[in-house]
């Protein structure tokens, strides 16, 4: 099971990363392999500012279909176009790379200090363990 030690996460299984002043958010390694291959994501929030919790879209695999929730409060600047299958995308990227080139928005959050209240890798392990 891959938690890189540079990401925080949610007990709804969703990881954020810090890059400068943006957040890369998308779904962990554990979220992928229990929903199985993804067939389809939906964002219909890009430019709307969303506050901690709340969906910012949902993911559709061959199982099932789940919420995605932001894990801080921020604005969705970005869906991932890589992900999109309306342009040619490939959702199933989450599920070889769900920390790397499966990331699914990109937000600019109102406070980044607020990441440190996030479960750290040790943490999650824990949690889905």
């Amino acid at each position: 099971m891959n938690i890189p030690d540079n990401c925080r996460y949610t007990k709804d299984h969703e990881w954020i990363r810090i890059e400068g002043n943006i957040a890369y958010i998308g779904i962990t390694d554990f979220a992928q392999g229990e929903l199985g291959e993804l067939v389809y994501i939906e964002v219909e929030t890009v430019g709307e500012t969303l506050k901690e919790g709340d969906v910012f879209g949902t993911v559709e695999a061959v199982k099932t279909t789940s919420d995605l929730y932001m894990p801080l409060t921020g604005k969705v600047i970005e869906f991932n176009a890589a992900l999109d299958d309306k342009k040619s995308g490939d959702p199933a990227i989450i599920n070889s790379d769900p920390y790397g080139e499966g990331w699914i928005i990109k937000a600019e959050l109102e406070d980044i200090s607020k990441v440190a209240d996030l479960l750290d890798a040790a943490a999650y392990q824990k949690h889905i363990s």
